[in-house]
């Protein structure tokens, strides 16, 4: 019943719990991470940097988003996606925070800014777009 009554209150709770759900995931704290390093970056750019489908790239950043992590605006053919440091919790910034402190033992995440930094954005007019 308690519980009822504080999801009613302004769905703290659910709230809290879809922000430990979407960074549950290895490919979302990499994604994360990537935004961490890199203020804004499309989906191919994260498909290519995480060596990931298109498919898993945004199915991820759905969930990102919907947890209040990420936003995204367009710019020109790209939809570019952000961490949304405004729009996010003080629970969501205290994580990542933590997130960015947290140690790389495996290499992954070293891999994947490097795989990041020969990224290109793909499609019709994005000749010469290569980082």
């Amino acid at each position: 019943m308690r519980i009822c009554a504080y999801k009613h209150k302004g769905g703290g709770v659910e709230k809290t719990l879809r922000l430990f759900k979407a960074l549950s995931g290895e490919t979302r704290l990499r994604v994360v991470r990537l935004l961490q390093h890199r203020d804004n970056l499309c989906v191919c750019e994260i498909m290519q940097a995480l060596d990931i489908s298109q498919t898993r790239a945004s199915r991820n950043l759905g969930i990102l988003k919907e947890a209040g992590l990420v936003s995204s605006r367009r710019a020109g053919l790209w939809v570019e996606y952000y961490l949304d440091k405004n729009g996010m919790g003080a629970n969501a910034k205290a994580l990542l925070k933590v997130l960015s402190g947290w140690a790389d033992k495996s290499g992954v995440l070293k891999k994947d800014r490097k795989r990041l930094a020969t990224s290109c954005r793909v499609g019709p007019k994005a000749v010469g777009r290569c980082r």
